[in-house]
């Protein structure tokens, strides 16, 4: 593989995965040329717990995957103690690595202009780049700590990021899917079928979401 190609990681909690998920993670690979990686998280520190277990949402991870290779399946918050700090996983990936590789972590616009209450958030810049997934239209306000922080650090063109290993923040347009894993659960508790919100291996099999078909819907 080209070293200077970038990889990009995608976190959340995937419970359940659905299609929305994937047209941003796809849509992020082709725009940056990059590998993509999908991380769900073990104990999402900024967020209400997961309904599935870990086994559960990396099985429907590995299904929603399967026939394709530009997106893959890591595993390393879920084998994780503790919460799942995001500058932990960089760090254990630009151990990987190395220092040279270009790291994208993306976000959604709503996450990122949160950024500033994330665990060391300030130590992101300097192991990974950030790529804000950005629909049409959508502004979401950033607070003044985070806008002085990147206003060096904005660019424009996705062949910035492959020319450093990581600093650097830009916007990446995605098309806006207005699914959620909360109305998807909330179908599946009240017994309806959640066909075309989900990939087509995840309704396909009954087993992958046994785990909300009993369960609220939640947040």
């Amino acid at each position: 593989m080209n070293a200077a190609r970038p990889l990009a990681i995608l976190g959340g909690t995937f419970d359940p995965i659905h299609n929305a998920h994937l047209r941003v993670a796809w849509e992020a690979g082709e725009f940056l040329d990059a590998e993509v990686r999908l991380l769900p998280a073990s104990v999402p520190p900024h967020r209400a717990q997961p309904v599935a277990s870990a086994t559960v949402r990396a099985a429907l991870v590995r299904a929603a995957l399967a026939g394709q290779d530009r997106l893959i399946l890591d595993t390393r918050e879920l084998e994780r103690h503790g919460p799942s700090y995001t500058v932990d996983t960089l760090l254990e990936l630009r151990a990987e690595l190395g220092p040279w590789r270009p790291l994208v972590l993306l976000v959604g616009a709503d996450a990122f202009a949160g950024l500033a209450t994330w665990h060391r958030w300030q130590e992101l810049f300097g192991l990974a780049h950030i790529g804000v997934l950005t629909r049409p239209g959508h502004h979401a306000p950033l607070q003044a700590e985070l806008r002085a922080a990147i206003i060096s650090r904005r660019a424009s063109d996705p062949r910035a990021l492959s020319e450093s290993p990581a600093g650097r923040v830009l916007q990446i347009p995605v098309t806006p899917l207005e699914i959620s894993a909360s109305h998807i659960r909330q179908l599946l508790a009240e017994g309806r079928d959640p066909r075309w919100l989900v990939p087509e291996a995840v309704s396909a099999d009954p087993r992958l979401l046994a785990p909300y078909m009993a369960v609220p819907g939640g947040a």
